[in-house]
């Protein structure tokens, strides 16, 4: 089954580049991706820029609105996201602790819907 885990970081407490915590959390990522492949697991997974590059789509009676930022108001916001492959929600949750953002945030799983 496949999960997705979605990165959640608090800028208040997310290390910035040329911080040497920012060098230690990519090593980090680094080691977390070997991981995963190390157990057979696909996944992809990318960062995401900041919330001031997003644009929220809505459509209300047929007329499209577009909004600049995340759809609500958060301390905390999306920053990356994984998608693996797991055999169950539990593997997929132990999965999520190993994601090094998770000390500076929050990493949500949720099932890829299969369809």
């Amino acid at each position: 089954m496949r999960y997705m885990l979605i990165i959640h970081n608090d800028p208040e407490l997310h290390p910035v580049p040329g911080d040497p915590a920012w060098d230690e959390l990519m090593a980090g990522y680094a080691d977390f991706s070997k991981e995963l492949a190390s157990h057979g697991r696909p996944f992809i997974g990318d960062p995401l820029n900041g919330p001031e590059t997003a644009t929220t789509v809505r459509v209300r009676n047929g007329e499209t609105l577009t909004v600049d930022g995340p759809f609500a108001e958060t301390k905390e916001w999306m920053s990356g996201f994984y998608i693996i492959e797991c055999d169950d929600l539990d593997q997929a949750l132990a999965a999520a602790a190993m994601v090094p953002s998770a000390k500076y945030g929050s990493v949500e799983v949720r099932p890829v819907a299969e369809m």
